[in-house]
């Protein structure tokens, strides 16, 4: 199908975009790669007003090292944050998320900062930066402001973002010595969205798990927590035994949809047998 017509901004700085997206009222819209807006404008899903390019804003890019902490720019690539050093050391979870983005001509193309404010629930890096309790950096015309992953992600393909805001970069914490990590996501195809997901963060203490976090993908309108899991797994041994238990609490508390790729107690019974895997793998059970 052809796009409904629209006005077009090469933004040349930052705050030239965030000048565009004020003037371009509530429809306007920001695009990097392209992956996740070009399929809405085609199929006639999404009629902004305006769209403002950003992706030749170079100050955008990259992952840079704060401490605690990774702050990996918006038009970061999915291939770029699988191949970074420093993402490689300190988060791995995300680079091992990264790899199952799509395929290779997307993961060229697609950004970091696209995949997330599009906050689509089948989405993998939403799910990620929600286990990982990232924050979201954005800047409008009042400046700067960083968003908590639990106050970003709104509902189905909506977050907090103003319309006038445009995300700049994602804040991950370093995961430091006893934490294990899996991502796990079950898809028709290797391209195709997530069934279901889970993004699985344990942290091991004289043979028990002293801390999880569990995000799971497409168990929702958006990214959610396994909370009773989490808790489950808090404290118990690093056993399969064990993490299978907390495991089989995964599902509590969401409320998966129903469609043609799956029902939603189907998509229960995933969540439930991929969060055990997952704790088991990150345990190192």
């Amino acid at each position: 199908m052809i796009p409904a017509a629209f006005d077009y901004h090469r933004a040349a700085t930052l705050d030239d975009a965030v000048s565009a997206l004020a003037g371009g009222g509530e429809d306007a819209k920001v695009i990097s790669g392209g992956q996740s807006l070009i399929p809405l404008l085609r199929l006639r899903l999404a009629f902004p007003s305006l769209l403002v390019d950003v992706g030749g804003l170079g100050d955008l890019r990259g992952v840079r090292d704060e401490g605690d902490s990774l702050v990996i720019g918006a038009l970061t690539t999915h291939d770029e944050v699988t191949r970074d050093p420093l993402v490689a050391q300190h988060c791995g979870l995300l680079r091992e998320a990264a790899e199952t983005v799509a395929d290779p001509a997307v993961r060229h193309r697609g950004t970091i900062g696209g995949s997330i404010a599009h906050a689509d629930p089948a989405g993998d890096l939403p799910t990620v930066a929600t286990a990982l309790g990232a924050t979201m950096i954005a800047r409008g015309p009042g400046g700067e402001r960083a968003i908590g992953a639990g106050d970003f992600f709104v509902d189905y393909l909506t977050t907090s973002l103003a319309p006038d805001e445009v995300l700049t970069g994602v804040r991950v914490p370093k995961l430091g010595a006893g934490w294990g990590y899996r991502y796990l996501k079950f898809n028709r195809t290797a391209q195709a969205w997530a069934v279901v997901g889970v993004a699985a963060l344990v942290r091991r203490a004289n043979g028990a798990v002293a801390e999880a976090r569990i995000g799971l993908t497409n168990m929702g309108t958006k990214p959610v927590r396994a909370d009773a899991a989490e808790a489950a797994a808090a404290g118990a041994a690093a056993t399969g035994e064990a993490l299978a238990a907390a495991g089989a609490r995964a599902d509590e508390g969401t409320d998966p949809p129903s469609d043609l790729h799956g029902a939603a107690d189907y998509r229960r019974h995933l969540a439930r047998v991929l969060t055990t895997r997952a704790l088991v793998a990150a345990a190192g059970a």
